[in-house]
């Protein structure tokens, strides 16, 4: 019986080991050096910057600036007196800065009117200026029609009563004279108003008046009346001095209950006000 080729070829038989190793080596290179081909990078993409809308940034509303505050100047003119002590208590209790303007004359007339000047003089918030020594005896035209006399009558009271500052007040008469702001309201007065002035003298009148009845002494504003009557002075600028108001009032007025009742609800209206500011004669402007 005869067999196959292969079964009788021992070289063939031999062969076929080493053609299995070869087989493996090949196929094991083959598969060492192939790779897949990787897919190809995208070029990364350039940064486009997004795009920004510019967005208004709402600012808080800016407060307006406050405004200034006018200045009024609480004046009271011929202690001391009967009134005076009432105007005193009241402008203490209140706590408001307040100028007198003194007639020498009346300090001296009695021993009472003597210690209302000393506690005046003690007192915070309180300055004393000069309002002539004589007041002019109620003679004003002969008064000011001799200057040198008039000088001396202020001179008289600032040096019996050792006033710390010059600012002064021409009885019976309105008149200016500080720094550049000159004012005279019956001419006839000029000359003694520019003597005084010339002997150091800083002449202060007023812009608005809290009137009194000469012959009962009371008050002829309420309270209510006379603040609209300040602030449309303020607001026509009815002023010497825009912001500034001076205003006049007398210490005889206030000596009865009804009428001090009117200062107290003055003082207290005008502390509601935050629009105001009170001052004293010396902080105006112009005075040294």
């Amino acid at each position: 019986m005869e067999s196959s080729d292969d079964e009788g070829d021992p070289a063939a038989a031999r062969l076929q080991p080493a053609l299995a190793i070869r087989a493996l080596l090949l196929l094991s290179f083959l598969l060492f050096c192939y790779q897949p081909q990787s897919r190809p990078r995208s070029a990364p993409r350039a940064f486009v910057a997004a795009e920004v809308k510019t967005v208004a940034v709402k600012k808080k509303p800016k407060a307006p600036p406050k405004k200034a505050r006018k200045k009024l100047y609480l004046t009271f003119d011929d202690g001391p007196n009967k009134g005076t002590k009432n105007v005193y208590t009241i402008v203490r209790d209140e706590g408001v800065p307040v100028t007198f303007f003194l007639v020498g004359e009346h300090v001296f007339d009695s021993h009472g009117q003597r210690v209302l000047f000393d506690s005046l003089r003690g007192a915070p918030l309180v300055e004393l200026c000069n309002h002539s020594y004589s007041h002019a005896h109620s003679r004003y035209s002969s008064y000011y029609g001799v200057p040198d006399s008039v000088v001396a009558d202020f001179r008289r009271t600032h040096d019996s009563l050792d006033l710390r500052n010059d600012v002064a007040r021409t009885p019976g008469r309105n008149i200016w004279r500080i720094d550049s702001l000159q004012a005279t309201d019956l001419k006839a007065s000029t000359a003694a108003a520019d003597s005084l002035q010339r002997a150091g003298f800083q002449l202060m009148g007023w812009d608005a008046e809290w009137h009194f009845d000469h012959k009962t002494y009371a008050v002829e504003q309420d309270a209510e009346t006379l603040l609209r009557q300040i602030d449309s002075a303020f607001s026509r600028n009815r002023l010497k001095c825009p912001g500034h108001l001076v205003l006049l009032a007398h210490d005889q007025a206030f000596a009865a209950p009804a009428d001090s009742l009117q200062l107290r609800r003055f003082l207290q209206a005008l502390k509601k006000r935050d629009d105001y500011e009170l001052s004293l004669a010396t902080e105006y402007p112009g005075v040294r």
